[in-house]
């Protein structure tokens, strides 16, 4: 009888060390886990380089004091690169970009008084601008504006009644304003669109021995659509280990 209660007594305290094991805590060492700080937020900031394509339309005023007033509407396809820097601080965004296009603009116009043909085309256009502007996340509003350079050809064709014909060149300098709307699909690619109206002042010419100067008055507009590739300004983000 006393060797039977011995021996339930053993296996009841036995049962009751195992279970108690059991609920312990267990004391090994949890995994390594790579921790990931979270992704900073997108910055306009960066230099930047693109291109664009457009269309440009505008207006090529001519007089001669005291003879005549005529006018045409040259047009056509306008397309080049462009190179910037922009800084942001908290929204708002400044910084100046500068572009080259070469286009297809150009138009003439009949002039009924000498019986000549009029002419304008402008082969080779480029820009300095500052831009301002407002950021909200990855959509950019902006408003640019600069100086305007453009090397302008005036053609001049004669008639029976004044023979002959020229052509003259002028490097001009003028001013530009516009403003427009750029998105960041990635944080370095973006595309944009945008309006500037140029004005590049009176030119005036002395085709052949005339005296009396023939004075244009050339202004423009274009619409253009443009890609940018904004090169990283910050080292990237390296995972930080968790120990425990």
């Amino acid at each position: 009888m006393l060797r039977t209660i011995i021996h339930s007594s053993i296996v009841i305290m036995a049962s009751s060390v195992a279970a108690l094991a059991a609920d312990l805590p267990n004391r090994a060492a949890p995994p390594t886990v790579p921790y990931l700080p979270p992704s900073p937020a997108f910055s306009w900031t960066g230099v930047y380089l693109g291109g664009q394509i457009g269309y440009q339309f505008g207006r090529d005023s001519i007089t001669a004091p005291g003879l005549f007033s005529v006018g045409h509407s040259p047009n056509g396809v306008v397309g080049g690169a462009h190179i910037g820097f922009n800084y942001q601080v908290s929204q708002f965004i400044v910084g100046f970009e500068g572009d080259v296009n070469g286009s297809s603009y150009s138009g003439s116009v009949f002039n009924p008084v000498f019986r000549t043909q009029l002419t304008s085309r402008i082969p080779v256009d480029g820009s300095l601008r500052g831009r301002i502007g407002a950021a909200w996340d990855r959509v950019l509003v902006y408003a640019t504006g600069g100086a305007a350079f453009a090397s302008i050809k005036h053609g001049y064709i004669g008639s029976s009644l004044v023979p002959g014909s020229a052509t003259l060149t002028n490097d001009r300098v003028g001013w530009t304003v516009g403003g427009g709307v750029e998105y960041a699909m990635t944080d370095n690619w973006s595309v944009r669109v945008d309006y500037r109206y140029t004005d590049y002042g009176n030119i005036s010419d002395f085709p052949g021995t005339i005296t009396v100067p023939r004075i244009h008055h050339e202004t423009n507009n274009r619409v253009q659509a443009g890609f940018s590739y904004k090169f990283d300004t910050s080292p990237p983000t390296v995972p930080i280990v968790a120990k425990y």
